[in-house]
């Protein structure tokens, strides 16, 4: 067990990477609390609207939609812990503002809408940076465990942020959950000052006057030349926008469905995130890169956990489904993240990985309003399986597509144990 858990946590024993770690983890509780107050204010502020909660969703994810690949420009030229540090500080500032006026009672709509675009705006630049940042903390051995254990830092926050948040809004009402924010998100600033640079993984970077010619245009050339990274970018795009708006459809679910308070849709958040959980951890383990045949069938499996998820109509089995739904989805997002991380020059990963984050987080402002319009005019339940079918149509058609290009064949066998077996000569 000692021996599990050391290769588990083995890029916490790199001091950069610890720090990195424990910065985001502090400051993600705050902001899953921050996400659960801020939809419950929508919902307050107008009426019930599911529709409302799809456009604050969309005005979070638009400038990542807008800015992203921009911002992986930026990466590729700069010191991207500079970045860090400008994009945090943007954030701090942000989350402070939004909440002195939920302390002083002159919230109105529009000021939400307004502060989730200029997160948003703070996201674009920040996220893809993070992510490729992991690989100058930790080197290109750990990556696979680094990148693992940031999810598991996520989901950790995910179960803890969303549980508290359920409790501090009953107990106390949004406006001091939006001031934790704003006070956790002070931890990434004093981390990242205190990293040694001496002790960044940075060879394999380009000298920094041939970073300067780094373009956009170079970066999607790079990634269509590569169905490799292509096919798991795909798939992103489709299961990202019409599925992983949880956010959004756990809330509608919790109280137009089942008619409950901020502490069940809190529940709902932390069924989620705890099967999340499980699913980042158990890739802290690989130390190659995963398969394409390991992306799609994690891509089938969320897939399907996301429609019995809208078709359920009992509260406690909407909870028991959403474990399994958080441990596939992330288990499909970790191994197609790592699957790109792991295939990509160092000279072209910002644009990559900020591509990574455009279909990963950017199709939002595409899926959430009509998710949210679903949702009111035909249900949550039905905004939810509705878009597992189309994923589970998406990673089918996205098999079809791999078996074909590679000459691989699946085949099915009666045994003492049903298996699916793929064929290759190149896996």
């Amino acid at each position: 067990m000692q021996a599990k858990l050391s290769t588990m946590f083995q890029s916490l024993q790199v001091r950069n990477y610890r720090l990195f770690a424990s910065g985001q983890l502090i400051k993600l509780i705050g902001v899953w609390m921050m996400f659960i107050a801020q939809d419950w204010l929508v919902l307050e502020l107008s009426n019930n609207s599911a529709t409302a909660l799809g456009v604050v969703t969309a005005c979070q994810f638009t400038p990542v939609l807008l800015l992203t690949l921009l911002s992986g420009r930026l990466a590729d030229r700069y010191d991207k812990r500079v970045l860090l540090f400008a994009a945090n500080a943007f954030w701090s500032l942000l989350a402070l503002g939004m909440a002195v006026l939920v302390l002083t009672d002159l919230v109105q709509l529009w000021h939400v809408f307004a502060f989730a675009a200029l997160l948003g705006t703070a996201n674009a630049v920040e996220t893809p940076v993070r992510q490729a940042f992991v690989s100058e903390l930790v080197g290109t051995s750990l990556l696979p465990n680094a990148l693992s254990l940031n999810a598991a830092v996520f989901n950790s926050a995910r179960i803890v942020g969303p549980a508290i948040a359920g409790l501090a809004i009953a107990a106390f009402d949004v406006g001091p959950v939006f001031l934790f924010t704003a006070l956790s998100s002070v931890a990434p600033l004093v981390n990242v000052v205190r990293m040694r640079t001496t002790e960044l993984h940075r060879d394999a970077l380009l000298p920094r006057d041939e970073r300067a010619s780094a373009r956009v245009v170079d970066g999607l050339r790079y990634v269509w030349r590569r169905p490799d990274l292509l096919l798991p970018m795909a798939i992103m795009s489709v299961i990202g926008m019409s599925l992983f708006n949880f956010q959004l459809t756990l809330a509608a679910l919790a109280k137009t469905v089942f008619h409950t308070g901020a502490a069940s849709f809190g529940l709902f958040s932390t069924a989620l995130a705890v099967g999340a959980l499980g699913g980042a951890l158990s890739g802290t383990g690989r130390r190659s890169r995963p398969s394409v045949w390991l992306v799609l069938g994690a891509a089938i499996a969320c897939a399907s956990f996301g429609t019995l998820v809208g078709l359920s109509t009992a509260y406690w089995l909407v909870v028991a489904l959403l474990v399994p739904t958080g441990f596939c989805m992330v288990f499909f997002a970790q191994a197609a993240n790592q699957r790109i991380q792991m295939g990509v020059d160092a000279a072209f990963r910002g644009r990559v990985m900020a591509l990574w984050v455009l279909v990963f987080l950017g199709t939002n402002p595409v899926g959430a309003p009509l998710i949210g319009w679903v949702a009111e005019h035909y249900g949550a339940g039905a905004s939810i399986w509705m878009g597992g079918l189309i994923s589970l149509a998406a990673a089918v058609v996205a098999l079809t597509w791999q078996l074909r290009h590679s000459g691989a064949r699946l085949r099915f066998r009666v045994l003492p144990m049903p298996r699916f077996y793929v064929t290759s000569t190149d896996c």
